[in-house]
């Protein structure tokens, strides 16, 4: 789960810098009220730059687009196999090798739209970008051990609850009688 959250970490990065160089027409401006940074201004991409991440992107996402779709469909039709009447093992393994092929077409593309990008940047940028993500990458692991440390909280608190207490409720005040002596 680690491995692949380091590979899918500058995912969103690179989908925001591609979704930003595509509403650009002008000098990289924040939106008012945007909380998100906006890297191609921290960047200080020029034009030139900017226009390139357009054409990368439009290459891209079309592509993308279809090997995510094939990756649902594989994903689909995996389950479908598994979750069948009648076991058969040919057809999981089929069906096992279609969703790797597909997720490994995702894996691909990915990789190649980061080197695509890469290539753009100066290597001062390319210095910052890094930061960038390294702070992208606290920030979101901050987030996820934040909420497993609560997920963690609510399962205790329901392993220590006594069974009597799930009778009393707000809505009902529903109490066990008590025991009458023997």
């Amino acid at each position: 789960m680690i491995m692949l959250r380091k590979i899918l970490s500058p995912l969103p990065i690179i989908m925001f810098l591609s979704a930003i160089a595509l509403g650009q027409d002008g000098p990289p401006n924040p939106p008012p009220n945007d909380e998100r940074p906006n890297v191609l201004a921290q960047l200080g991409l020029s034009q030139d730059q900017i226009q390139q991440f357009r054409r990368t992107n439009a290459e891209h996402r079309p592509l993308m687009e279809a090997a995510q779709k094939r990756l649902r469909e594989a994903n689909r039709e995996l389950d479908i196999v598994i979750y069948a009447d009648t076991i058969s093992e040919e057809a999981f393994h089929a069906k096992l090798k279609a969703f790797q092929e597909a997720q490994g077409e995702v894996t691909q593309l990915r990789f190649r739209n980061e080197l695509s990008i890469r290539k753009i940047l100066t290597p001062e940028q390319l210095t910052l970008f890094r930061e960038i993500r390294r702070r992208f990458a606290n920030a979101r692991d901050f987030i996820q051990d934040r909420t497993d440390r609560r997920r963690r909280q609510i399962q205790d608190r329901m392993q220590r609850r006594n069974p009597n207490d799930l009778l009393k409720t707000p809505q009902n005040n529903i109490q066990r009688p008590a025991k009458r002596g023997t």
